[in-house]
């Protein structure tokens, strides 16, 4: 929590995009890469995993750090908000670092952004509405 923090306090997130959205049966928008794509990140890793659920359900609204499959030392700056209950199953490296929640703006995130589905379609990949970061605090 604490690296988020630094990198909120230093505006590291305004102007950024969210690069992924999933829409099938797995309900997240993906955000915080400073190269829109994915693959980057603050410079840093950080670990170990955190507040993970123990049912593996993360409900609408979490808010969770991003990481690579299998290493719970990838968090770096993407994090993903979810707009629907999904379920996340662990992998060897366990969950996810649940951060907080959405205190206002779901419905709009689901109705304005993820309503509107994947780029060419599918399930997973870029939204098709354009999301970028105006601002990003933390309570």
């Amino acid at each position: 929590m604490s690296s988020t923090v630094y990198l909120a306090q230093r505006d590291f997130y305004s102007g950024l995009s969210c690069h992924r959205l999933t829409n099938g049966g797995f309900y997240i928008l993906q955000c915080g890469d400073p190269k829109g794509d994915g693959t980057g990140g603050p410079g840093y890793s950080y670990g170990p995993i955190e507040n993970a659920p123990e049912d593996n359900v993360y409900k609408a609204g979490t808010i969770a750090m991003a990481r690579q499959s299998d290493n719970a030392n990838s968090q770096g700056s993407q994090f993903f908000i979810v707009y629907e209950d999904t379920t996340i199953p662990t992998d060897s490296a366990g969950g996810y670092t649940v951060l907080g929640t959405v205190t206002s703006g779901l419905a709009e995130l689901k109705s304005q952004v993820a309503d509107k589905g994947v780029q060419g379609g599918g399930t997973n990949g870029k939204p098709a509405v354009t999301t970028k970061i105006d601002s990003f605090t933390l309570q």
